[in-house]
Formats: structure tokens, sequence, C-alpha cells
């Protein structure tokens, strides 16, 4: 059983003390796919440590994160140009919008949303698209930049199902994490009438622990408790939906 997770953030300071032990204990339990989404550059040089540690089994993103958009965004929308040119990447991302911690921010958000949706397509990339309290805003974008090129996937998915519906008419799969297993996650009541073709698993590490693990630190091992309660809303094996879904993560990768 090949278990993906489309969104972890390895490299994340919470896992200095354990990084190695803690990879190694997904890897046992069949999480063996780890796509790597990016926050600004300070990251750049522990996710390529992290792919040369890894190489069987780590896959890197390149992208500005929306909450790091700052006064230097266009330095940082620059180096992520000339990692594109530099060598290979699986995704465009973590990109979009985040209303969330600073609305000042808005306008240069959607400026750095949309370049890099641009330099996704020229590289023929999908994007993986970081959304919070910002639904409009982001369909907006989506909407000025919707073609058969545009595709990649909705990280962490929490709208509703008109939303999911939404979303998906972009070419996008919905990355389902630990929110699905949240009492008040919402996402639970609905995604049995999304197909399970559309959607992707991810844990989202250090955050978003899933039930029971609600509040501690995410770890991508924690996966299998999003692939529990997912089968049980799809009311197929704990392997089908392991299969499907890594092979809708193959779709989007290209690998």
């Amino acid at each position: 059983m090949i278990i993906t997770d489309t969104h972890t953030h390895l490299y994340s300071e919470a896992f200095d003390e354990d990084r190695t032990e803690m990879i190694n204990r997904a890897i046992e339990q069949g999480v063996s796919r780890f796509f790597i989404p990016a926050i600004d550059s300070t990251y750049t040089k522990a996710m390529l440590k992290l792919e040369s540690d890894f190489p069987e089994h780590v896959f890197l993103m390149t992208g500005l994160h929306p909450t790091h958009v700052k006064e230097n965004y266009q330095e940082e929308l620059k180096h992520v140009e000339e990692m594109l040119d530099k060598r290979n990447f699986y995704a465009v991302g973590e990109i979009g919008i985040d209303l969330y911690w600073d609305k000042s921010t808005l306008e240069i958000q959607k400026i750095a949303f949309k370049h890099q949706i641009q330099l996704a397509k020229e590289y023929k990339l999908p994007i993986v698209i970081h959304c919070r309290e910002a639904f409009d805003e982001i369909f907006e974008v989506l909407e000025t930049e919707k073609s058969d090129d545009l595709f990649g996937i909705f990280h962490c998915f929490t709208g509703t199902l008109e939303q999911a519906h939404q979303a998906l008419s972009y070419n996008m799969k919905l990355g389902i994490g630990g929110v699905a297993t949240f009492k008040n996650g919402k996402i639970d009541k609905f995604l049995n009438q999304i197909d399970l073709k559309h959607i992707v698993l991810e844990t989202d590490a250090p955050y978003l622990a899933p039930t029971p693990y609600r509040g501690k630190r995410n770890e991508s091992a924690y996966v299998l408790k999003v692939m529990e309660k997912l089968a049980a809303i799809y009311n197929v094996s704990l392997e089908e939906l392991a299969a499907v879904t890594t092979q809708n993560s193959k779709n989007v990768f290209n690998v």
C-alpha cells in the first residue's frame, strides 16, 4: 500500500529534534511519497537538504506563501523564478491568499498569486493553493487565469460543497487533511458527494493534526487517521483509498 502525503512541511523547525525518525516512522507505515511546499527563500536550503537525504521519497515545490508576501515580495518572486530556471520542481506552491493574518497585503498577495500561476503555466506545472478566509478573492484570480493549463490542488480545503464544485471547475483536486476528522470540520458532511477521483491526502504537518492528536504536532504518519475517516465516508477499504488518492497525486504531479 503506497500512501501519498501531498502537503507536508518536513523541513519545519518543529522537526529539528527528530526529523529522520519522524520521516522513517511514516515510511514504515506506507507513507512513502512526500510533497514539500515552499514558504519563502529562507527555507530553500533546508528543502534541498531534505531532498538529498530522502531522494526516493521527497518531491519539492517552489513558491512564495501568501503570509510571506511582504515589502520584499518582488525579490522573493525573483527567487522563485531563479529556482524554476535552475532545476526541476513538481509544483508551484504553496501560493494563494490569506486574509486571516493580514488583510492589508491583499493587493500584493493577489499580484504574487497571479504571477506565480503564470509561472506554473510557463513551466507546465500544477499550483498548490493556500486559502484562508479568502475563497472569493482566490476564485476571482483563478477566473482570470482559467485555462486548460491551469491545474493543481486546493490545499487544506475547508469550504462548502458549492465552493468545492467551484474549485473543481478550475481543474483542482481537493487536498483533505486533519480538518476532515474534526467534530466541527463540516467537510465530512458532504465529501461523499465529491467523487474520490478529485481527492488527495495531506497532513500539512506540523500543523492541523487530526483527531485524536488535535492540538499536538502533526506528522506525516498521521495521514492514516485522515484515511480512516475518508474510508468510512466513502465506504471503501484503506487499500482502495490509498491506491486512488496516490494515483490522483500522480495525475497532478506527474510522478
